[in-house]
This record gives structure tokens, C-alpha cells and sequence, in this order.
């Protein structure tokens, strides 16, 4: 899960998305359903890292297929304390991607935040698709 994480702190979209497994389901902190498939997963973490602010991960913990990486943020001025729990399948991608965060207000911004860059996102991953 290195290569993810040196993605993220790179801030390198391209070589995020080229760790998602083509059938992972991104499980959103502030939606209800999760989103299947790389194109919106991908246009997901572009979207987030627009919105991200001083960024870092603080600590990884593995087991076997299992990965929690704990994170701190700025979103809008409000500090999130999250967590990126992966799954990985045989070939080392990332099949499933749930983030959890808190507290409540810095969820609160997360989701106004993202809100914003919804239709950029939904027109990113559509392209993705398309091509």
C-alpha cells in the first residue's frame, strides 16, 4: 500500500487512480450509497484533493489484505481526523475504499466541500468511462 500512500502525499492523481482495481467501491464519509467502479472512484480522490489542506497521514496499520491509514486535514478551515480503510485484492489494487472521519464539524465542511465539486466530479468520471 506504499504506492498509494506516496501517491496521496505527492498529491498524484494519476498514480492514485492507477491503484484502484477496476470494480472498487468507494464508501463516501458524508453520502449514504457507496459509488462503484474506478472512473468515479478516481474522479472522487481528485475532487478530495482539491479540498484537502495540509494533508498527512499519521499512521498505517495492516493486516494481511487489510489497510487503515489515520489522517489529519484541513477542509475550509475545520480540521478532520479521518481514517482510509483499503482492501486489497490478489493483484495488490484497491477493491474497496471506505473513509470515516470526524469530528462532525469538520465532516459538516468535508460534505459542503465536496458537494461543490460534484458536477466536475460526475463530469470527470463520465469522461473516464467514455474513453
Amino acid at each position: 500500500m506504499n504506492a498509494f500512500r506516496k501517491a496521496v502525499e505527492a498529491r498524484d492523481t494519476e498514480a492514485m487512480a492507477a491503484c484502484l482495481a477496476d470494480n472498487v467501491v468507494f464508501t463516501s464519509p458524508v453520502a449514504f450509497a457507496p459509488y462503484p467502479g474506478k472512473p468515479i472512484t478516481a474522479a472522487i480522490l481528485r475532487g478530495v484533493m482539491r479540498v484537502f489542506e495540509n494533508f498527512r497521514y499519521e499512521r498505517v496499520i495492516v493486516d494481511g489484505p487489510n489497510h487503515a491509514l489515520v489522517f489529519r486535514t484541513e477542509v475550509g478551515g475545520k480540521e478532520i481526523q479521518g481514517c482510509d480503510f483499503l482492501h486489497l485484492n490478489e493483484d495488490g489494487l484497491i477493491d474497496e475504499f471506505t473513509v470515516m472521519v470526524r469530528p462532525l464539524s469538520g465532516a459538516q465542511a468535508l460534505s459542503e466541500a465536496m458537494a461543490a465539486q460534484f458536477d466536475q466530479i460526475k463530469a470527470e468520471a463520465l469522461e473516464a468511462f467514455n474513453s
